[in-house]
C-alpha cells in the first residue's frame, strides 16, 4: 500500500511539471548576445527602465544564449559588467532556483530560474535577481544598476 501511495505521489508531481506554464514575459530569441569587453565580460549599454526587469520571475534576465552546460560564463560575463548605481564593485551569489517554464532548449522540456543575490558598499539589504540560463532576450542592466565601463 505504502508503495502505490509513493508511485501515485511521484506521478502527481511529475504531471505538475508537465503543466506548467510559460509565464515569462520578456523572451526575445532574436535577441542578440552583446558583445565582449577585453575583460571577457558583456558590453552593456542600457540600463532598463522597467523596474520588473531582473527582480520579477516573470521578467528575468534570460542569458541563454549558450548551452546550458557551458552557460555559467554568461552569468559570469553579466554580472562582470554591472556595478552599483555610483560605480561601486559589486558581489554576487546563487542562493536558489525556481519557477519551472517549459522550454525547447532542454530535453527535460522545461527550465528553471536561478536566483542571486547582488551586494555592493552601502546597499542595505542584498537585492535578488532571477536569471533564466535557457531563453534568449534583451541583455541590459536591471533599473538601480550601474555599467561598468571599461576603457
Amino acid at each position: 500500500m505504502k508503495k502505490i501511495f509513493l508511485m501515485s505521489l511521484s506521478l502527481l508531481a511529475l504531471s505538475s511539471c508537465v503543466s506548467t506554464r510559460n509565464t515569462i514575459k520578456n523572451i526575445n530569441n532574436d535577441a542578440k548576445m552583446p558583445s565582449l569587453s577585453k575583460e571577457k565580460t558583456f558590453v552593456i549599454v542600457q540600463i532598463s527602465k522597467d523596474k520588473k526587469y531582473g527582480y520579477d520571475q516573470d521578467y528575468p534576465v534570460n542569458l541563454g544564449f549558450m548551452t546550458y552546460q557551458t552557460s555559467e560564463i554568461n552569468v559570469q560575463r553579466y554580472f562582470g559588467a554591472l556595478t552599483g548605481p555610483k560605480g561601486e564593485k559589486l558581489s554576487y551569489s546563487k542562493v536558489d532556483t525556481c519557477c519551472p517554464f517549459p522550454s525547447k532548449r532542454t530535453d527535460m522540456g522545461a527550465g528553471l530560474l536561478d536566483i542571486y543575490e547582488v551586494t555592493w558598499d552601502g546597499l542595505a539589504e542584498p537585492v535578488r535577481i532571477y536569471v533564466n540560463l535557457y531563453e534568449k532576450g534583451e541583455i541590459v542592466a536591471p533599473y538601480g544598476f550601474g555599467i561598468r565601463i571599461i576603457p
